[in-house]
Parts: C-alpha cells; sequence; structure tokens
C-alpha cells in the first residue's frame, strides 16, 4: 500500500485546528475546510491549501479527516449533493469521522463510503483540547479493519492511544461509555471542591491530595487547577457535551438501559447552558453552585 501523503482535514474547532496544526507539521500536504474560513488563516500561512467546499477535500486528498460539531453537521459535510465528500470522493480513498456522533450515522457513512469504493471509520476522541494539541488524544475506532490499519502510523501522530472495536458504529458506542464516564468525574469534581470550599480547605492543597490517591480521575487534574484559576474556557463545549449525553442516553434506551446518573449530569449541564454557559468548557458546571 502507498504511504498517505495528502490529508484533508474538515472542522477546525478547538481539538481539530490543533490535530491540523500537527499534521501540518509532521510534513503532510494539507487541504483544509471549515464554515468560518478565517480560522484556517494560520494553517494557511504555514503551507496548507485552503479549499471551498468539503467535496474540493475529498477531491484533492488521500485522506479526508472531520471532526465537526454536531451529527446535522456531520450529515451535510457528507451527504450535501453539490459540496459534500461524497460528491467528490473516489475508490480507494479513505474517511475517517473523529466527530463525536451517533452509531447510526456512522453505518450510514461506512456503506455509502463503500458503494463507492473506498474505506471509512467512525473515530471520536477523548482528551480534550490538551490532548489534542499533546498529541495524546485516546482514539475509539469502528468501521472497515483495512483502514484501520492503514491508518495506524497516523493515529500514532494524533494520539497516544488508538483500539480498533469492530463494525461501523463501535467507536461511536465506546465514545459514548467514555462520556458516561465523563460525566461521573465533572459532577464528581464538582461537588468535591464544593464540599471542600464549604469546610474552608485549601482547595489547591485539596486537588493535589486527592489527585494522588483514589479519588483521582483526569478531570481532577486537569480542570480543578483551572477552576481555580477560573479558567472556564472550552477544552470542550458544554453545549457539545449535552448533545453527547442525549446520544448516549438515546441508545440506552434502544438497548433497553436506564442510567440515572447519566440522566442527572445531563440535567445539571442543561441547568447551565440555561444559565448562558452553553460555550464555556465543562469545567463551568462549578457555577451552578460558585458565582
Amino acid at each position: 500500500m502507498t504511504e498517505i501523503k495528502i490529508i484533508g482535514f474538515i472542522g477546525l474547532g478547538v481539538m481539530g485546528h490543533a490535530i491540523a496544526e500537527n499534521l501540518l507539521a509532521d510534513g503532510y500536504d494539507l487541504y483544509v475546510y471549515n464554515r468560518t474560513a478565517s480560522k484556517a488563516d494560520d494553517l494557511v500561512a504555514n503551507g496548507a491549501n485552503l479549499a471551498a467546499t468539503p467535496k474540493a477535500v475529498a477531491e484533492a486528498s488521500e485522506l479526508i479527516i472531520t471532526m465537526v460539531g454536531y451529527p446535522t453537521d456531520v450529515k451535510a459535510v457528507y451527504f450535501d449533493k453539490s459540496t459534500g465528500i461524497f460528491s467528490g470522493l473516489s475508490a480507494g480513498k479513505l474517511v475517517v469521522d473523529m466527530t463525536t456522533s451517533t452509531p447510526t450515522l456512522a453505518k450510514e457513512i461506512a456503506e455509502k463510503a463503500s458503494e463507492l469504493g473506498a474505506l471509512a471509520l467512525d473515530a471520536p476522541v477523548s482528551g480534550g483540547d490538551i490532548g489534542a494539541k499533546n498529541r495524546t488524544l485516546t482514539i475509539m475506532t469502528g468501521g472497515d479493519r483495512l483502514a484501520y490499519d492503514r491508518l495506524v502510523d497516523i493515529f500514532s501522530k494524533i494520539g497516544k492511544k488508538s483500539q480498533y472495536f469492530g463494525a461501523a458504529g463501535s467507536g461511536q458506542h465506546v465514545k459514548m461509555a467514555n462520556q458516561i464516564g465523563i460525566a461521573g468525574t465533572m459532577t464528581a469534581l464538582s461537588e468535591l471542591l464544593v464540599y471542600a470550599k464549604a469546610a474552608g480547605l485549601p482547595l489547591d492543597d485539596v486537588i493535589e491530595t486527592l489527585s494522588a490517591g483514589g479519588a483521582n480521575t483526569w478531570s481532577l487534574t486537569n480542570y480543578g487547577p483551572r477552576i481555580l484559576k477560573a479558567d472556564y474556557s472550552p477544552g470542550f463545549f458544554v453545549k457539545h457535551f449535552i448533545k453527547d449525553l442525549k446520544i448516549a442516553l438515546e441508545e440506552s434506551e434502544k438497548m433497553g438501559l436506564t442510567l440515572p446518573a447519566t440522566q442527572g449530569a445531563l440535567s445539571l449541564y442543561e441547568q447551565l447552558a440555561d444559565k448562558g454557559y452553553e460555550d464555556a468548557g465543562t469545567q463551568s458546571l462549578i457555577k451552578l453552585w460558585w458565582s
């Protein structure tokens, strides 16, 4: 198999931009597209090619990676008849959707790609803005095994861990399990800080001590210090986390499951969004207690 040299990247949000920047630094010929084209200015200044449409990205690239906001955005990027990826995709190419989306849509993308002679993966990630910048993301993949095997080396340049889980949609199911776990750690982080503050404890010492024990989580060590600095900038948007938790609960219902803790977390984040924090980072959950 020939080495992939030309990569297309669609979606230059907080995480997507960092991944694209790293791939450009690695020497790949990079084609980029974003609805707000100005978000690509620095990438273009450093050698990336700005495409006018997702179709143009697909036509120019051997591998097309997407990381957009919502399943509706994913559907438009891939299936729009005049500007979508599939209108410009040809046989032998690979598409990888890194958006946290639905397993059903992942299957639709895989089926359409197969019809065109292309290979597809759903490969959502975990690790936030820090992981994207530092190449320490965890990548959860489903879809065509041959596509995964071809992309292992590229995934190793994006994250510290990638794993193949099976047929199309499997990666999205793993990401839902991840988001269920994150929901628990974020509510725990918020409530332990609320409790510790009310008890008059030094919060930085609390975080340092608990990070060395059984209460340690990624949320505690990464988001705890941000909260103490009143840094609520988005490593991951509240509005996107709400989207993810809704998908997780919808998929759970299809499987006959009830997840009360996840339902509770969704309710808290919806309250937070109602207070105007939908574009803040998930660590802003503490704002339900602290002004």
